[in-house]
């Protein structure tokens, strides 16, 4: 029991921590995380700069702070467009069966048996290395699996007796949908958007490392870490703090999403 108290914990520390940072370096940075300063390039951390600079003197501590506000938008939206997507496309196919189903669950299916990372690659080539096209290709490698997860729990709550009771009375297929079905599958869906938040965040990072996420000079974690390679061995810390940043953004997330996950089941409650 005390274990899970110190998890929660140190979860929701590093996951305040790095969205508030991410909120703070949307509005302001210690310094213009845009502007170069060829004179202070690749300065040590000290105290005019905290975490160093860059290659081309930019702060690195702001650059970090504009790439988590860059990496939370990218995720959040992302989180939503899959959420929206598969729970509408989950509740129908759940609800309705037949050729509905049928038809949904194999779409469903053939974009699920792609990896999300070759799916959003894909996806990419077509939409081209901006936020938006990001956005759209993760959105789309994510939602596959929030519509089946949706549609399995609607599945088992269509044959209760509150839904019978509900055609019983008249009601129409959407509001029975809207009224009933939704809000008794929300469980899952939290849960699995947590999970999905740290996922996204971890692929938009790859993407970015790999050329493929946000287009220089906006700051990124990923192509940060990119641009560190060739300097890491006279600037290591170019890359040890973009690395921290991501890893231990993953563990605020991993260890809030496990909370969630334990408030949701009945046999870890009262841990």
């Amino acid at each position: 029991m005390k274990r899970h108290r110190q998890n929660r914990i140190l979860g929701g520390v590093l996951l305040g921590g790095f969205l508030g940072a991410a909120l703070v370096g949307l509005f302001w940075t210690p310094f213009d995380p845009m502007r170069i300063e060829l004179r202070g390039k690749l300065q040590a951390p000290g105290a005019a700069h905290w975490l160093g600079t860059d290659e081309f003197g930019r702060d690195v501590l702001s650059r970090l702070m504009a790439a988590a506000g860059t990496s939370v938008s990218i995720s959040l939206v992302t989180v939503l467009f899959a959420v929206l997507a598969g729970v509408t496309l989950g509740v129908v196919a759940g609800y309705a069966r037949g050729w509905t189903d049928r038809v949904i669950m194999a779409l469903n299916d053939a974009l699920l048996a792609f990896p999300s990372m070759l799916l959003a690659l894909a996806l990419l080539s077509i939409t081209g290395a901006n936020m938006y096209g990001i956005i759209l290709a993760l959105g789309m490698a994510y939602t596959p699996s929030m519509v089946r997860v949706v549609r399995g729990s609607v599945l088992s709550l269509r044959e209760r007796e509150f839904i019978e009771v509900s055609r019983i009375m008249g009601n129409s297929a959407a509001y029975t949908m809207v009224r009933h079905i939704l809000p008794n599958s929300l469980a899952p869906v939290i849960v699995l958007a947590t999970s999905m938040f740290g996922s996204v965040l971890l692929t938009e990072s790859a993407l970015s490392f790999l050329g493929l996420g946000v287009p220089p000079p906006a700051p990124t974690w990923g192509n940060m870490l990119a641009s560190a390679r060739p300097h890491i061995a006279e600037a290591m810390w170019l890359g040890i703090f973009p690395g921290l940043c991501i890893s231990l953004s993953l563990l605020g997330i991993n260890l809030a999403g496990d909370a969630i996950r334990d408030r949701f089941d009945p046999r870890m409650r009262g841990l």
